[in-house]
């Protein structure tokens, strides 16, 4: 049974932003995304390191990866805390890869199609029970995008709104969900066979299962128990009704958090709050 909650964002991190599973990766990107910017071959931009982590270099848990055959860049990232204004933080991250790209000493003529991918545990399109929402720019006025702006997709992914069972999986996608969502309960000595007939799944339920060693670990409990404060502090300031009592436990986990030496845009990320009111603790 796996023994690490691959939506823990650090987990995810490694289990696919490593160099050793960028199969995993390119798996769960082909899942999601249209057949023409489907990948074969993958570099990894920002692999997995425990040693960028400790040392603070890793502060945000996302994974850039650049596919060699279509040259598409990709940003992965999962979310686990909830934040009702990742929309806004999602714009963000994918400008600062196409920025990264320019700072290469990219001509803009020559940007490629940057697609970023956020999966989210907890539910953020409203007046939709879709799954998987996809966003581009597009014409108001005939809903074409006109074969303009066509460097912008972003995609985001619901885990709370899957309620397929193994029977009811149909696609990749639903492989992937139900992974994310199951591994807890899943046993690599007896996988489902809806699952079992796809090896990245196979790959991933066995990874999962025996990932990390001591060190890692540890590094892995202590982000498993700073989400888990935040998660209790909030729903016990919401259940009061009170918004700024729910801000004021986001606050007090903000500066214990950085005490602890933890890397600002990571507390931004686990609380939500904005980097300019951090600065302000």
């Amino acid at each position: 049974m796996c023994k690490i909650n691959p939506r823990v964002d650090f987990a995810f991190k490694k289990l696919f932003g490593s160099e050793e599973n960028k199969d995993l990766l390119m798996s769960l990107i082909n899942a999601i995304v249209s057949e023409q910017d489907q990948v074969s071959e993958i570099e990894l931009k920002n692999p997995y390191n425990l040693a960028d982590y400790q040392n603070g270099k890793m502060s945000i848990l996302d994974i850039k990866a650049k596919s060699k055959t279509t040259a598409c860049w990709f940003n992965v990232e999962m979310q686990i805390s909830e934040d009702y204004h990742f929309d806004k933080r999602a714009i963000y991250y994918w400008s600062k890869l196409v920025t990264e790209q320019l700072s290469e000493g990219m001509m803009f003529k020559a940007l490629p199609k940057t697609i970023s991918i956020i999966i989210l545990d907890f539910n953020f399109i409203q007046n939709t029970s879709e799954l998987h929402n996809r966003y581009k720019i597009l014409n108001t006025q005939t809903g074409l995008d006109d074969n303009l702006h066509d460097v912008f997709e972003l995609h985001y992914i619901e885990l709370k709104k899957f309620y397929k069972s193994f029977q009811q999986i149909e696609t990749a996608l639903d492989r992937w969900t139900t992974f994310l969502t199951k591994a807890g309960s899943l046993d690599k000595n007896c996988i489902p066979i809806e699952l079992a007939n796809d090896k990245e799944i196979v790959k991933a339920i066995n990874a999962v299962d025996r990932m990390f060693d001591e060190e890692e670990r540890t590094v892995y409990g202590v982000r498993m128990q700073a989400l888990m404060e935040v998660e209790s502090k909030i729903a016990s300031a919401e259940e009061k009704g009170i918004e700024k009592g729910a801000n004021e436990a986001k606050k007090e986990i903000a500066l214990n958090l950085l005490a602890q030496g933890m890397a600002m845009e990571n507390v931004v990320k686990v609380t939500g709050l904005t980097e300019d009111f951090l600065k302000t603790l």
